[in-house]
């Protein structure tokens, strides 16, 4: 039987479903309207403000579910730049994707955003609204394989910060920006184990720590205002030390979202606190495990600049990511559950 499009009203949505680590990326390549704006940043506002009712239709349930993740590729006003893209999940848009900028250096080659592929690697310019991210992708006869980064300037914001969590007292935690602000914590703070533990209660303590920091420590950004939010909180294994062994993370983000992977932001700021904390050296890799599905991404601190008045780092961070699939989705009038739903547990 021939696949068609099945009776429907309005344009439909054409997107490429991957994942990297185990975290989804659906790509979306068609059916939005035009995105205004003079900068990836304008137009991430423009889209919060006009179109997120499609972010909701593509990301929720039916077609979606409450931890899918979404890119969607916009013009750059960089001119290295050979794409510029806006992340959105669950509550909303991000300001960057580790395990989407992996996923997107693939789709990139593969789909031809840019010109002729070299091997051993191709470089893929991305701008993210946190900024120029380039990644390089494995190609080698015609194939694209794993993929590496060189994130925004990272850096440790605050360390050993006390704040009252709720239900927990008193918890000392990091905060380090990698593309995106996060708090870390020992989840052996809470009796927890990122690997064995009960993911309803992993997401029960980030999201604890992540309310606490939202209301008692102001984040700034040298660069941006659109930049200085907490993103969420990762709970780690605290193996902090350098050790050739991995090490165990993970993120709850957004609407407490849970990422399958280790997190490719988390990763970059993980390594700049490392590093702020002298614990790990320019181009000493450490393997970063997630605590959800097993999967591994490797990072590193390759060098030392500034963001401002911060000193930061640029972070390597490489993975894998896999295509699961395409989809046409469309929208029928008479369906009230056609712009999605939830679920919370």
């Amino acid at each position: 039987m021939e696949m068609q499009l099945p009776p429907h009203e309005g344009d439909e949505l054409s997107v490429v479903d991957m994942h990297t680590g185990g975290e989804p990326l659906r790509i979306i390549v068609s059916g939005y309207p035009e995105v205004k704006g003079d900068s990836v940043l304008s137009r991430r506002r423009y889209v919060r403000e006009h179109l997120d009712h499609l972010r909701r239709v593509l990301m929720f349930e039916p077609r979606g579910h409450y931890d899918m993740y979404g890119a969607l590729i916009v013009d750059s006003e960089i001119p290295e730049a050979d794409l510029g893209v806006l992340f959105m999940h669950n509550e909303g848009y991000s300001t960057m994707c580790g395990h989407a900028v992996i996923a997107l250096g693939r789709f990139a080659v593969d789909y031809k955003l840019v010109k002729e592929p070299q091997s051993p690697e191709t470089q893929v310019n991305i701008h993210c609204p946190c900024g120029l991210v380039k990644a390089f992708v494995e190609y080698s006869n015609g194939k694209t394989g794993g993929v590496r980064f060189l994130s925004v300037p990272a850096f440790a914001f605050a360390t050993d910060v006390t704040v009252t969590v709720e239900g927990f007292g008193d918890v000392m935690v990091d905060i380090s920006y990698g593309g995106a602000f996060y708090a870390f914590v020992d989840a052996q703070r809470f009796g927890l184990d990122v690997t064995k533990s009960r993911t309803r209660d992993l997401v029960d303590a980030a999201t604890a720590v992540t309310k606490a920091v939202k209301s008692q420590v102001k984040l700034h950004h040298p660069t941006s205002d659109d930049l200085a939010f907490l993103y969420g909180t990762i709970l780690t294994d605290g193996k902090d030390d350098y050790s050739s062994e991995p090490t165990a993370n993970i993120c709850v983000f957004a609407e407490a979202q849970v990422d399958r992977s280790p997190t490719g932001s988390g990763v970059t700021a993980r390594v700049a606190l490392q590093y702020h904390k002298g614990l790990i050296q320019l181009d000493q890799i450490r393997t970063f495990q997630s605590g959800a599905t097993g999967s591994q991404f490797t990072g590193k601190a390759v060098e030392e600049t500034k963001c401002g008045d911060f000193k930061a780092v640029v972070v390597e961070v490489a993975g894998r990511a896999f295509y699961t699939g395409v989809s046409r989705f469309v929208q029928e009038p008479e369906d009230k559950l056609t712009h999605g739903f939830l679920l919370k547990s």
